[in-house]
């Protein structure tokens, strides 16, 4: 199914899902970047200077995080011995603005905390959670190109910005709105149908997009497999870590959490919060020993996990080129900006 839908048509389709979801969508903060926040309402123009804004600059707290949250309340245990569990929300979650990488990433920690033994507490989280996707003409230009290349698919609903005309004012915007299943044609079936020969073009633009920093990851998986990168390469990139964790802390697709209780006078609650393969006592035992004792290791495991490890378990590189990562860390060996150097210097 393909609608055209006008802004003002938007609007009425958020106010809509609002009334059935915890409705999240891109949002204008004051210090000029973007979060997931509520909707406020077609009628509210701002909420305490935070004004909805479907384009801009990317979002930097991983999608993931709201079905897989930092910290996570597992089971409370009351001193007179009651034990009680989080109750689910009254509504379940729509998250609008997640671009094709963040998809994936939605879509690749949904196949991993659906294997057995599945997770519960994310998949109660995840259930009839609504995914809109956003692309076409509403990214930040920052690589000289205000175009999202489209999902094309891993959600919902897509939503696609046709390029803007300067003529038109912005409450006349047009989007083309992809539905993918019968939960999104529920939610489009009373708009206008969208032209085939428009979405057509914009997936031609999108053909190519992103396709030299795949090829990147790519090579430095190959050159992982064939066991082409020495370990004074690791020792002079971990020699740069301050073990920070932001790195994994930004991943939308880094699932490794420990277990934590933590007592009150009002009992104990026990939670699982994320962990960070950076950190010295990741892998630490209680004996004392290691296996990850050095930076070295860390480091070279952040990076093998995602291309070599995660490959041969699940098909796919884990790592999905959102960014986050290299735009997170202060001391520049996110996970691009080292398969650069990798590539570069043992590609022969």
């Amino acid at each position: 199914m393909l609608k055209q839908l006008t802004q003002q048509d938007l609007f009425e389709l958020f106010d809509r899902l609002a009334e059935q979801y915890h409705l999240l969508m891109p949002t204008l903060l004051t210090d000029g970047s973007r979060e997931l926040m509520p909707w406020p309402g077609s009628k509210a123009a701002a909420i305490d200077g935070i004004i909805p804004s479907m384009a801009g600059e990317p979002i930097q707290r991983k999608p993931t995080s709201h079905f897989f949250p930092q910290t996570d309340p597992l089971v409370f245990l009351k001193p007179d011995g009651t034990v009680s569990v989080p109750q689910p929300p009254d509504k379940p979650l729509a998250l609008c603005g997640l671009n094709r990488e963040d998809l994936a990433a939605v879509a690749f920690v949904d196949r991993f905390f659906s294997a057995e033994p599945a997770d519960d507490v994310y998949l109660a989280k995840r259930s009839g959670a609504l995914l809109i996707g956003l692309s076409g003409h509403c990214g930040d230009g920052s690589h000289g190109d205000h175009f999202l290349p489209l999902a094309q698919g891993l959600c919902d609903i897509e939503l696609i910005a046709e390029e803007p005309n300067e003529e038109k004012k912005e409450q006349e915007k047009q989007w083309l709105a992809v539905v993918y299943n019968a939960v999104g044609e529920q939610w489009l079936s009373g708009f206008a149908a969208g032209s085939p020969q428009r979405l057509e073009l914009l997936r031609h633009k999108s053909v190519t997009m992103g396709h030299q920093q795949q090829e990147l990851l790519q090579q430095a998986s190959r050159l992982l497999q064939a066991d082409q990168v020495p370990d004074s390469f690791w020792q002079e990139i971990s020699s740069r870590c301050i073990r920070c964790g932001g790195c994994n802390f930004v991943c939308p697709t880094c699932t490794c959490f420990c277990v934590q209780d933590r007592t009150t006078t009002a009992g104990t609650q026990r939670s699982r919060i994320w962990d960070s393969c950076q950190l010295d006592a990741f892998m630490r035992e209680a004996s004392g020993h290691n296996p990850l004792g050095t930076e070295l290791l860390r480091t070279r495991r952040r990076i093998h996990h995602k291309l070599v490890d995660d490959p041969k378990r699940w098909g796919e590189i884990s790592c999905v080129l959102c960014g986050r990562c290299d735009r997170a860390c202060p001391t520049g060996i996110g996970m691009v900006a080292v398969c650069e150097e990798l590539v570069r210097r043992f590609t022969s």
